[in-house]
């Protein structure tokens, strides 16, 4: 037989994800011409584009515009998009070994992690991400129910998820009504009764997670003042050192900003929101019917690591504050792959630069990630570029070793019966166009789409 990725015999290569990591994978395999390749995409959802979909928040339509640049590669001839199957389930990794060389998990980080504290499972306390993927209209959370009677909300963490749970929750109705955010959502947050909206960092203002863009937005918001205490807004003197041995001149303006919101008085808007920073909540407080009303806080302080990093350390100063619903936003996490080893500890599939190692530490041979579910949930969407290329050029050296899978029917026909035969109502990227379009045309003339949010509803929409 000739050499895996010539004409004769072409790279067969599974992407399992279809968010921003899978498709940048997909775009470097793409662009190598000396390589011969047949490309297909799985994703469990009908949809592609993952948290482009369901993480981007709805008021954040300019970043969504990087679909287009996914939109580009799947248009490439060699490329097939299998939606609405469920790579474990539907089809498992031997199956797809035995009809590609290469295949390369891109799952992303599915869940969050939580806080450790008495009170985390009262009702009323949630992970972000669960709120984040019910407003942007995911399949498999639309039926969620928040309660939006609260008053006061406390969003604990002080990154770009938290600071979207925030903003969604003070913009008002008509702001949300230009968005795609889906409609179910919209209906709820416009009875939302929410006064209030507080995000809780534990460190300084010097290690907020927030980008510029993001904290700037809060301080213009139409709908809600913004309060942040000018005692916490300054900084310690080990963060004063630490900002000034960086000359990050990006960081210089966020603190800027910081400092600008804090001088800022209110105006009198309908809802006010506050950040905090070095506190953590130590318990959620219950009532006796097992929900939150409240939340213990311990003020922080900023000490160096043996590692030369600030860390928070709790001090003897405590507070309670009136909170009813509570959203966690300490980070995400993945979860487990079926075949694939897994470690708990920082939630990712351990890797070589992209090649999957077992506990032993010798490689899958034939298997990868990239994304989050390689390094952690950390960088923004254009992250995952260089770190896919980084998998991708692993996947390559191994090639040039012969070091692939040895699949019994390495055709592009072999896998389309397989996934024929296990889901025959996939979702081909055609068929994602067609809902594409006609969620633009739903949302004419004043919404950029309206969402189907069910996978029955997408495949009805299909069928007619």
């Amino acid at each position: 037989m000739s050499t895996v990725g010539t004409e004769g015999n072409p790279l067969r290569v599974a992407i399992v994800g279809s968010g921003p990591a899978g498709f940048y994978a997909a775009e470097h395999l793409l662009k190598d011409k000396e390589l011969v390749v047949g490309l297909d995409m799985f994703d469990r959802l009908p949809t592609p584009f993952g948290l482009v979909r369901f993480g981007v928040a709805p008021d954040h339509q300019k970043i969504k515009k990087v679909t287009k640049v996914f939109d580009r590669v799947a248009s490439d001839g060699r490329f097939r998009f299998f939606g609405n199957v469920d790579v474990g389930t539907d089809v498992t990794l031997q199956d797809l070994s035995d009809h590609y060389h290469q295949i390369c998990y891109a799952t992303g980080a599915q869940t969050d992690r939580r806080m450790g504290i008495p009170g985390e499972d009262l009702t009323g306390s949630r992970p972000a991400t669960e709120f984040v993927a019910w407003y942007n209209g995911h399949p498999e959370f639309r039926d969620y129910q928040f309660d939006l009677t609260a008053e006061r909300v406390a969003v604990v963490g002080v990154g770009n998820v938290a600071v979207d749970v925030a903003r969604i929750l003070c913009r008002t109705t008509e702001e949300l009504a230009a968005t795609d955010i889906a409609d179910y959502a919209l209906d709820a947050l416009s009875q939302s009764r929410v006064k209030e909206v507080i995000m809780l960092g534990r460190r300084g203002p010097a290690q907020a997670a927030f980008t510029n863009q993001e904290v700037k937005e809060l301080g213009v918001l139409p709908g809600a003042d913004i309060d942040v205490r000018a005692e916490e807004a300054r900084l310690d003197a080990l963060s004063a050192a630490e900002v000034e041995r960086a000359g990050d001149r990006t960081l210089n303006k966020k603190l800027e900003i910081i400092q600008s919101l804090a001088a800022s008085e209110p105006t009198g808007k309908s809802r006010k929101l506050t950040i905090r920073f070095l506190v953590s909540p130590v318990e959620l407080i219950g009532n006796d019917a097992g929900a939150v009303v409240g939340m213990r806080l311990v003020r922080n302080v900023l000490a160096m690591s043996e590692n030369g990093r600030l860390r928070p350390e709790a001090t003897d100063e405590f507070e309670e504050i009136p909170v009813e619903l509570v959203f966690r936003s300490v980070g995400y996490r993945g979860v487990a792959l079926p075949a694939l080893p897994f470690d708990e500890r920082s939630g990712t599939v351990p890797n070589e630069r992209g090649s999957v190692v077992r506990a032993d530490g010798t490689p899958m041979v034939g298997v990868y990630v990239t994304g989050w579910i390689k390094r952690g949930p950390t960088g923004v969407i254009g992250t995952n570029k260089p770190d896919a290329v980084e998998t991708v050029n692993r996947m390559r050296e191994d090639l040039a070793q012969n070091r692939v899978f040895r699949p019994t029917d390495p055709t592009a026909s072999g896998a389309d019966e397989l996934v024929r035969s296990r889901r025959p109502d996939h979702v081909s990227y055609a068929d994602w166009r067609k809902l594409d379009a006609l969620e633009i045309a739903n949302g004419k003339p004043n919404r950029p789409r309206v969402k189907f949010t069910a996978v029955d509803e997408m495949l009805n929409a299909l069928r007619k």
